[in-house]
This record gives structure tokens, sequence and C-alpha cells, in this order.
């Protein structure tokens, strides 16, 4: 069943702390509001939400918190994913950043935001609310394409500043560290049109083509795939891309390949293979139909910490939305790093 979008504001207690009320997820779901003022690129109030797997009867959390964040066109629904990471003993959290999924207001362009070092401000705030909750203990990042390269310039800065990250590591699900598709698309003429188009036309969108809906169908329930979520907050086909937006994309992936320290150990999940297809077929459920895995392969090392990176095979872009045996080897790799992180932490503090 399709989830209504809800677009009620939650407000801060006295003391400052969230206040949880029930989210569209179900009862074992809430959500707070993170309050982010006027928007930097012109359109109007805006705000982030946080939310929280919290399972009636669950045990006190003895692995520590984790922060997942989103995507582009995309929203936190994976319920699997929660269940997965409360099941080995974490404190499940979710961001959806501002102007996506539950923190789209009316009037404002969905995921559109102008410089990436913006969403510092709700990723700063969650980490205080998550940290709050969990006695300080350090918050594990799970993110997935553009939010894998949003947390990974975040924790650069994070990094090199004076007050540290907080975070004990990172798993990053198909990171967009680069544009895909033909060579001149990443061109020194192309970039600079984007550069000059960016800033003159922000708001413009960059026309779109047929079957961009194939990855879409594929994964939603009511065509092709086997996930449940709202085509409102997660179009079948992704929202328009502007010029603005698209030039944030490309200054930020010029910083990835110039080199970051994020500062802690990284796991990267990838399919094995990619296709550009845009039609319905089998091939489009076991490929990474959106990104180039050969481009996540390149950059992985500009991460400037320890980088594991893990190909699945037969997985999608998503690598957790993938089919039922490539996405049970996904979380086997993902456990099997946890492990190994615990272990690693618990030696770096001897």
């Amino acid at each position: 069943m399709t989830q209504t979008p809800d677009t009620g504001s939650t407000v801060r207690s006295a003391s400052g702390r969230a206040e949880w009320v029930p989210d569209v997820l179900g009862d074992d779901y809430q959500r707070t509001t993170i309050p982010l003022g006027t928007d930097p690129d012109g359109e109007g109030q805006i705000e982030a939400t946080l939310v929280r797997f919290r399972p009636a009867n669950s045990r006190p959390a003895s692995a520590g918190p984790v922060l997942y964040i989103h995507g582009r066109s995309d929203y936190f629904f994976q319920r699997h994913v929660a269940e997965y990471f409360a099941e080995r003993g974490y404190a499940f959290y979710a961001l959806d950043l501002r102007k996506c999924g539950r923190s789209t207001r009316p009037g404002q362009t969905p995921h559109y935001v102008t410089n990436f070092a913006y969403y510092d401000r709700e990723l700063d705030e969650a980490m205080r609310i998550i940290r709050g909750e969990s006695a300080g203990a350090p918050v594990l990042l799970v993110a997935h394409s553009t939010g894998a390269l949003t947390v990974s310039l975040w924790m650069n800065r994070k990094n090199r500043s004076s007050a540290g990250h907080g975070v004990s590591g990172m798993i990053l699900n198909s990171p967009f560290f680069d544009l895909p598709g033909p060579a001149y698309l990443r061109s020194i003429v192309l970039t600079a049109f984007i550069e000059g188009a960016g800033w003159l036309r922000s708001h413009s969108e960059i026309p779109r083509t047929s079957g961009d809906d194939a990855y879409g169908a594929s994964i939603h329930s009511s065509l092709r795939g086997e996930w449940d979520y709202d085509l409102d907050w997660k179009p079948l086909g992704g929202y328009p891309v502007q010029f603005g937006w698209l030039r944030a994309v490309r200054r930020a992936h010029k910083a990835v390949q110039r080199g970051l320290d994020v500062g802690v150990p990284t796991l990267i999940l990838r399919s094995k293979l990619s296709s550009r297809a845009k039609q319905f077929g089998d091939e489009i459920d076991v490929v990474d139909a959106v990104l180039d895995v050969t481009q996540i392969q390149r950059w992985a090392g500009c991460l400037g910490d320890r980088t594991t990176v893990v190909p699945i095979t037969g997985a999608r872009h998503d690598v957790l939305l993938s089919a039922a045996k490539p996405r049970a080897k996904a979380f086997a790799e993902i456990g099997n790093w946890l492990d190994w992180l615990h272990t690693y932490l618990d030696e770096a503090d001897t």
C-alpha cells in the first residue's frame, strides 16, 4: 500500500530535545523535524526529517547508532535495512534531507540544492540528536548514491575540523562519484557549459530522454519489483534535474577526485556490472542501470582512509534493493565488515 505524504511539522521540547511523533512507516517508526530556517537557494523555509526505528519490546542498542542517508529522487522507506541493523544491536535512524521525501514542502523543487555543503546543517543536527540519545556513542553512516557523495564530502570537512566527526565508519551503497555516460559528458568544454548554465539558469531543467523510468519500474511493486514506496516521494523516472543541481554535483565530483580524508574505514558495495539499458528486460534487474561501476571502483581510493570495495554479482543500483540472492550476499558482506570494524576499533583503543 502506497504511503500518503504527511507534511506536518514537529516542534522541539523546551529542553531542546527532539519530540518524536508516529511516522508513515508504521507503529515501530517515529519522526522528528529539524528546522533549517530560510533556504539559501531561495525557496522559503526548509526543514529536514529524522526517522528512527524503535520496535516494541526492543532491547537496548549494544552496537551503537546507525544513520542512513538516501540518494537523489529517494527517501527512507527500506524497513528491511532498519530491521537488519536492529537485529545486530544498532539503534537505527534515517534522514530525509531538505526538500526530499518527508521534508518536501509545497512550492519547493524536490532535491534541489546548489551546494552540497548546505547539507552540513541537517547532518550536524541529526548527529547531535542521535548522539544525545546514544550517550555520545560514535555513529555508523550508511548512505546510497548521491547520499554517499554527500556524506563523503561532509566527513572530509568534519575530519579536517577541530570538532571531529563522531563517526565510527561508513558503508556506501553505489556511491555517485562521477557522471556516467560517454566521455564527452565529462569533457572540459561541457563542464564549463554546466558551470555557466548552473550560474545563469540554475533552475532550468535539463531535457530528459525516454525510458528513464525503467530502473524505477524494475523495483516498484506496482510493476516489476517487490518494493512498495510512495511514488510522490520517489517517482519511477526520478525528478527532473536542474542545471544548478548538476553544477553542484560536478563540483562535488571534482572534490572527491582531488582526494578526500574521511578519517574512518569505509565499505563500498557496488554491482558487478553496469548497463545503460532503457527498456524493460531481465538485464536491468541484475546490473547497475544508473551509474558506471568502473567509475565507482576508480574513485573509491580517493576517500583517504582504509577502503574495502565489494562487487555484488546480480545487484541493482541500490544494492540493498536487489533480488533476494544478491541482497543476501550484500548483507552478509556488511556483517563480515562490521565484525572486522568492531575488532579494528577495539584494537585502536588499546
